[in-house]
């Protein structure tokens, strides 16, 4: 005959059950692999592109606007960019792409280009995200799981470069080779 002390194993493990539930019940919905708290709530800094400043032309004479032309304050990145590196306006494209550049864009195009790749690549890495969403304590602290989960398709930096130099390739923007004094 059993008596009530023996349902103290039933009262335990009671508690345990219901707290597995209640976080399994809460794991739905877009997985986060960056999941930096404290950022959700602000502003995107990268929608905020500041205009550039006004200028007055020398001699006061303004430019009549044009429907559809330029605004002078608008930002244009991509044509600031090229500047900045020191090419030319005038060499890129409708599309923006050098003049210098378009044997690469016609060699890494000669297979075809897929026209919805942003939605595939989208659709594959939520995939991805899904499958990798960080173990329990990780989910339920919040943690970081983003390096974690992508750590098979990082590239070692200094491996490759190291790789490219036996090769005998040119690697004009990496640091200098240290000798062994």
């Amino acid at each position: 005959m059993r008596s009530t002390g023996d349902l103290s194993h039933v009262t335990l493990r009671l508690p345990a059950l219901a707290t597995i539930l209640l976080l399994a019940a809460c794991s739905g919905g877009d997985p986060q692999l960056m999941n930096f708290a404290a950022s959700q709530t602000g502003p995107d800094e990268f929608l905020v592109t500041p205009a550039k400043p006004l200028v007055i032309p020398p001699n006061k004479d303004l430019v009549a606007p044009t429907p559809g032309g330029v605004n002078l304050a608008a930002p244009t990145p991509q044509q600031d960019a090229v500047l900045a590196l020191g090419g030319t306006v005038q060499a890129l494209d409708q599309q923006g792409i050098p003049a210098s550049d378009q044997g690469l864009v016609s060699y890494a195009s000669r297979l075809g280009v897929a026209p919805n790749i942003r939605t595939s690549l989208a659709e594959d890495d939520l995939r991805f995200r899904k499958a990798n969403t960080g173990l329990l304590l990780e989910r339920i602290t919040n943690a970081n799981v983003y390096y974690r989960a992508y750590a098979q398709f990082s590239l070692n930096q200094e491996e490759e470069l190291e790789r490219l130099r036996r090769a005998g390739l040119p690697t004009p923007s990496a640091p200098p080779i240290v000798l062994a004094e």
